[in-house]
């Protein structure tokens, strides 16, 4: 049943084994398959002379993806480009001496020197990763989601979210992220000003050649955010044709206006400041536009809120 399943290609049946079994297959047909040590693995579609660098982890990949496969390979292979995606069994931060060897391996044979143009993406930890990696490719552009700058705790001790990373060393080869950016070319980083322990590491990225993207309400899953207004491959695509620059993120960043998630995330925050009116207008807006039965209800029982304070409240008819 198991070679069925594998070569059915049904990934959402296949255990994580199994899964790494497929993918190494995939891998070695497109490029190359090769196991890092226990914990990572690297796999290489061959295709032109620009390259996507990415970094996941297995439960990243198969909890977000709906063809199992990641983000970065499916961009690529659209697009006929290059993909180099590193993966993750679980919550490493990429700190792996064999990690470590196989980016060396990569300077020693001026492998990304082949490419005309060098993308790196990664999201939280693999943010973390892509930005510590980037020094093996000077130039590249360099995409971060709400990465960690370290967690050296002399350094990130104020951050106590991964207190199982402490005896894990940040200060040795490819360590403190931000230091080795240094030889990239443009470097964003994509982050929630309101979390606080996220903007504290953005703020440790803060370059001359580093453009700091605050998006408030986006929360704690800012890839998955991405993802879900469809901005996500766009934002890639763009950095790989060398077309991505601050001000065409925020056209991006529009499409947060037809976003549920987003919206509803920002009407509990109205409601957290007290703010009634534009609370109103954000729910007339959003049910003039979108098909929002929530919003619909907490715009009606606002108005009825207003009419009690006696506060001025003229009708909203229109988006």
């Amino acid at each position: 049943m198991q070679d069925d399943r594998l070569r059915d290609g049904d990934l959402r049946s296949l255990t994580d084994g199994e899964w790494l079994q497929r993918l190494e297959a995939i891998g070695e047909d497109a490029g190359y398959f090769a196991p890092l040590g226990p914990m990572h693995s690297a796999m290489f579609l061959d295709d032109s002379a620009t390259l996507l660098v990415t970094f996941d982890t297995v439960k990243g990949i198969r909890q977000s993806q709906p063809s199992q496969l990641p983000l970065g390979y499916l961009i690529a292979k659209s697009r006929r480009w290059s993909h180099l995606g590193l993966i993750a069994r679980h919550n490493t931060w990429f700190r792996d001496r064999s990690v470590y060897g196989f980016f060396d391996r990569l300077i020693e044979d001026a492998f990304f020197e082949d490419f005309d143009q060098v993308v790196f993406y990664g999201a939280g930890m693999c943010g973390y990763a892509a930005a510590a990696f980037s020094v093996a490719a000077p130039g590249a552009t360099v995409i971060l989601v709400q990465p960690q700058a370290t967690l050296d705790p002399r350094i990130a001790g104020w951050d106590p979210r991964f207190t199982e990373m402490r005896r894990t060393s940040f200060t040795d080869r490819y360590g403190f992220a931000p230091d080795m950016t240094e030889g990239a070319g443009p470097v964003y980083v994509i982050y929630d000003p309101e979390q606080s322990l996220d903007a504290m590491h953005a703020a440790l990225f803060a370059r001359s050649y580093s453009t700091l993207l605050p998006c408030p309400n986006l929360g704690r899953d800012i890839a998955g955010s991405l993802d879900g207004m469809r901005i996500l491959p766009s934002i890639l695509t763009a950095a790989g044709t060398g077309a991505f620059d601050e001000r065409l993120f925020w056209t991006f960043y529009r499409s947060r206006r037809n976003h549920l998630p987003y919206l509803r995330a920002l009407m509990a925050r109205l409601d957290r400041d007290a703010r009634p009116y534009l609370n109103a207008l954000l729910c007339n807006n959003v049910t003039q536009r979108l098909d929002a039965p929530d919003f619909a209800r907490r715009l009606t029982e606002v108005e009825a809120d207003l009419v009690r304070a006696g506060l001025p409240f003229p009708p909203l008819t229109t988006a």
